[in-house]
């Protein structure tokens, strides 16, 4: 018998951009353990770009950004192939157009709107479809390894933390007559599409590989399988959680070979 035990099980996975992504190579996990992956995408032109790649698999289109979209899909999906046994939101997105502004200049319009996205939309997905979860389903989010203040990751990372936090809050909600678990996996810096696109990531990654304990940055497989132990009917006893994956990078701040580095004389 298969540790994981998911065999025959279905998923909904919400966010895959490309072949990079996490929400990707979750699936890509789920799937070699047996267990049957649906996905939903932001747009028809990203169901069209990720065509050859899902090869046949069934996928869906929903804009979290708008309610009634969830609550379609919900309907739909549910129908046709719930109930699901987990779900895993994997989105992220912020309005940068005016680049990389100050904290405190932050535009309420920009904040509002990747807050609804990036994590009340959870709080959305959860309760569109919790008449088509299994009553011990899974549920994962991708979050981050740390309330980072990185300058370039802007607005974002409060709006991480009020992932975690609606995480939590979903776990003890949904206990009143289920016992369908949520969870986040907090993963540290990663080399995605996503993040090539932040200007200044790639030296902040590069910093982030020195702190970690191997020496050795954290790979996108390293989060998906995290995930995937989360989604299995192993991790039970695992509830409201922020899993952190990220080799030690938050305890390791104070690294000698780091601190040499950055105190050395000009």
């Amino acid at each position: 018998m298969s540790l994981l035990e998911l065999k025959g099980r279905r998923y909904l996975i919400f966010g895959v951009a490309n072949r990079k992504s996490v929400a990707w190579a979750i699936a890509q996990a789920l799937e070699k353990e047996g267990a049957e992956v649906v996905f939903s995408v932001r747009s028809e032109a990203r169901k069209e770009s990720l065509e050859k790649l899902l090869d046949e698999r069934p996928c869906y289109v929903c804009d979290v950004e708008f309610p009634e979209q969830i609550e379609a899909l919900a309907k739909e999906v549910g129908a046709e192939h719930g109930p699901f046994d987990g779900l895993v939101h994997s989105i992220a997105f912020a309005n940068f157009e005016a680049g990389f502004l100050p904290f405190h200049e932050t535009r309420r319009q920009d904040f509002l709107q990747a807050t609804a996205i990036s994590s009340f939309s959870l709080v959305e997905i959860a309760n569109a479809f919790k008449p088509h979860l299994k009553p011990d389903a899974s549920v994962v989010a991708i979050s981050i390894s740390a309330q980072v203040t990185a300058e370039n990751y802007g607005y974002l990372s409060p709006i991480k933390a009020a992932l975690d936090s609606s995480t939590r809050f979903l776990a003890k909600s949904f206990s009143k007559d289920t016992r369908v678990r949520f969870n986040t996996v907090n993963a540290g810096p990663l080399k995605t599409s996503a993040s090539a696109g932040i200007p200044g990531y790639l030296e902040n990654y590069l910093f982030a590989e020195k702190l970690t304990f191997r020496k050795q940055a954290i790979t996108t497989p390293e989060v998906a399988n995290t995930a995937v132990f989360l989604l299995s009917p192993a991790s039970s006893g695992i509830n409201g959680q922020g899993i952190v994956v990220d080799q030690g990078i938050s305890l390791n701040y104070f690294d000698a070979e780091v601190v040499k580095a950055a105190t050395k004389p000009g």
